[in-house]
């Protein structure tokens, strides 16, 4: 039984993977539900139409074990509430009976590791006395506030840098100070519920 991905980084196409397995296994428990590969990417601007959006959750769907599938892309500067509405619509049109989930990171993926800086302390040569930004959500660039942790010179690859920090970051941080990750967790939890996996108490007890 495997939840297939469809993104829209490099970096996601190995991070997200990471981070959803540790959602599934680690904190819900479910270990009979893996994500599948291959995961399937898509540009920004395909993630915004509709026949392009369908048609990507059509391949999912026609891969193996797939019981479900969850759709995660940067959201920029539009809202990802309206926006993912949107998607929603299209791509659980095209899943039918099959769960289908969309989760739009505000503004970026790495919004949620800053979010959890603090959990990043000495890894990937972050500074030791990082401290999140009150609300990580208005920095427009948290690649760029990521980079600004480590050493002059270093610089941050989402290829190189997303999957490390993602396997080591703290979720219930996350959660707490980051509305669009409260709504990735939210998902997972709908998609557990639409595989008749459900979690009871979902988020973890504590978040």
């Amino acid at each position: 039984m495997k939840v297939y991905l469809i993104v829209e980084g490099h970096g996601e196409v190995t991070a997200a993977p990471i981070l959803i397995r540790r959602l599934l296994w680690n904190f819900a428990q479910k270990f009979e539900v893996d994500v599948g590969s291959p995961v399937i990417r898509r540009t920004q601007a395909q993630l915004r139409r509709e026949a392009d959006v369908q048609a990507a959750v059509r391949v999912a769907m026609v891969q193996p074990d797939c019981a479900a599938v969850l759709v995660l892309f940067d959201g920029e500067d539009d809202c990802p509430v309206d926006l993912a509405a949107q998607v929603r619509v299209w791509a659980q049109s095209a899943a039918g009976l099959v769960p289908c989930e969309v989760v739009i990171a505000y503004r970026e993926y790495e919004t949620w590791l800053l979010a959890a800086v603090e959990s990043l302390r000495g890894q990937c040569r972050i500074a030791t006395d990082v401290q999140a930004p009150p609300d990580p959500t208005l920095k427009r660039d948290a690649k760029g506030e990521l980079e600004t942790f480590m050493p002059p010179g270093a610089s941050y690859s989402p290829a190189i840098h997303q999957p490390k920090l993602s396997a080591v970051f703290d979720p219930s941080l996350a959660h707490q100070r980051n509305r669009s990750f409260r709504k990735l967790t939210k998902a997972v939890g709908d998609l557990l519920q639409g595989m008749v996996h459900p979690v009871q108490p979902w988020p973890p007890a504590g978040w």
